[in-house]
């Protein structure tokens, strides 16, 4: 332990500026779920444009976070954290002025890019400037408060921006932040940091990220039905060869970028695949109710912001809650008990009657939303509480690799998914030519494109067929999220069986 007198006495004020510049790049992972119908239709977007404008994002950032977090380890995290900034500043006002779906794709790579410079290093900054363990807790939990509430917050900013302004506002706002934050960050950080020696292998972190990008973008292809089987086979085939090698490469090297020794412990795998699961229901459950309020129910963004309130309010206090809840009665029990609950509450939301929710829907929501983030929470501490201090590095990017995976690939299987039950459960209206037939069966906001240059009845008629359909839909993948959680609760509890946190060697 460090006496606090020698600890550098800015340290609160450097926790504030990393964590304004980290605000940003969470709340970008789901301000677009409540902009997808007024994108859709300024664009002219099709529903796989609006895929890749929402998804694009978490992808890079699931392949980019490893390679870049071990860059940061090589040249130090002040450089990388500023460089990014300015990156996110760019890509912002980019994105904010794209003309056509494509401009506004580029613009969204930038913005991962720069996305994936700045969440390492704000981890990295953290665990060096605290040395005080109840001090270095303390600023991962309001970190993690921080990560959660702007994700959550994300639909009703965007929301209220929509209502106001444009759909580039979203976008938009991002730059005035990033004008008060980099100069903050620049001064505020210390000059002089302990970096780790060795070469930083390019090679290694390219065949990450193409195994990454091909594996996810071959599943979305796959199940979207859009492209050939052939293409889809070679590309899923390039992902998996692609990342074989690369773990290849980590077990042979003597400095590897992934520390694969860590997935020898059963309670890493388990917290591995908690992050991923939970990350990736809330991602996917968020994007189809926006859809769901929005396309069916009528509601502007703002309101649909409004009608997820329990969800966010409920998942910013799950990180605090979580670690009380662990330290007393054991992360084996809270862990699996915090699935079980969310699983329940989705089973129960598949079912619900969103025109007239009354006190339960909004109270199933705010469970949903308290479990999650205590299994998210939960994950946390099972994968650092499993590994020594030296090794935190790579057990944090292994982690925050799994969230934004569980993000990317959470909103692309429920939006390929979606799209597949959809297709199946539209009953369209007669007289529409093959092509109309065919668009307006892959997404609602496709429906409402082909709707709106058809007479007015035709159109009308169409509009009622995509929500009837819309709604069916929407229950049978909140059935489906409810099974697979409640298949990880189980899986959670086998794993875990042998976990012993570190403060309670004796349970």
């Amino acid at each position: 332990m460090m006496s606090s007198a020698s600890l550098p006495a800015n340290r609160w004020l450097v926790l504030i500026a990393v964590m304004l510049a980290f605000l940003p790049v969470v709340l970008d992972m789901t301000i677009l779920h409540v902009a997808v119908p007024t994108l859709t239709q300024s664009l002219s977007a099709s529903g796989t444009e609006v895929l890749w404008i929402i998804d694009i994002y978490p992808l890079l950032m699931a392949g980019l976070l490893v390679p870049i977090g071990t860059l940061a380890d090589r040249v130090g995290n002040r450089r990388i954290l500023l460089i990014g900034l300015v990156i996110f500043g760019l890509a912002s006002a980019w994105a904010a002025f794209a003309q056509s779906a494509a401009m506004l794709i580029a613009a969204r790579v930038l913005l991962a890019l720069g996305g994936s410079m700045i969440m390492p290093c704000v981890l990295g900054l953290i665990r060096k400037t605290f040395e005080d363990e109840g001090e270095r807790a303390m600023a991962l939990g309001l970190w993690g408060m921080v990560g959660a509430a702007g994700a959550a917050v994300g639909p009703l900013v965007g929301g209220a921006l929509l209502q106001h302004f444009w759909w580039g506002s979203v976008f938009l706002i991002n730059v005035p932040v990033m004008l008060v934050v980099a100069p903050a960050c620049y001064i505020l950080l210390p000059r002089s940091e302990p970096t780790t020696p060795g070469k930083w292998a390019i090679g290694q972190a390219l065949l990450l990220i193409a195994g990454m990008i091909s594996l996810v973008y071959g599943v979305k292809a796959g199940f979207g039905g859009k492209q050939p089987l052939a293409i889809v086979a070679l590309v899923v085939a390039f992902g998996i060869a692609a990342l074989t090698l690369f773990v290849h490469k980590q077990i042979r090297s003597p400095e590897p970028m992934l520390d694969l020794s860590l997935l020898s412990h059963p309670a890493i795998v388990a917290g591995l695949l908690m992050a991923i699961v939970a990350s990736g229901a809330l991602a996917g459950v968020e994007l189809t109710l926006a859809q769901e309020l929005q396309y069916v129910l009528g509601k502007t963004p703002l309101q649909a912001g409004i009608f997820m309130i329990p969800i966010m309010a409920a998942a910013a206090v799950g990180g605090p809650v979580a670690g009380y809840l662990s330290n007393r009665f054991g992360l084996r029990l809270v862990a699996t008990l915090s699935l079980a609950g969310a699983a329940a509450m989705l089973a129960f939301l598949a079912r619900s009657d969103f025109r007239d929710p009354g006190v339960l829907v909004p109270l199933a929501l705010a469970v949903l939303g308290l479990t999650l983030s205590i299994g998210l929470t939960a994950s946390s501490i099972a994968i650092m509480g499993s590994v020594d201090a030296s090794k935190g590095g790579a057990a944090g990017s292994l982690e925050a690799t799994g969230y934004e995976l569980g993000t990317g690939l959470g909103i692309t299987l429920f939006g390929v998914f979606m799209s597949s039950v959809f297709g199946r459960a539209i009953a369209l209206p007669t007289g529409l030519t093959q092509a109309s037939a065919e668009q307006a069966s892959r997404t609602i906001g496709d429906t409402y494109i082909v709707a709106s240059e058809l007479p007015l009845d035709q159109g009308d008629a169409l509009i009622a067929a995509g929500k009837a359909a819309f709604t069916q839909t929407h229950s049978v993948l909140l059935t489906t999220a409810a099974a697979v959680i409640a298949g990880l609760a189980v899986v959670v509890f086998l794993a875990l069986a042998k976990y012993r946190s570190p403060s309670h060697p004796h349970h």
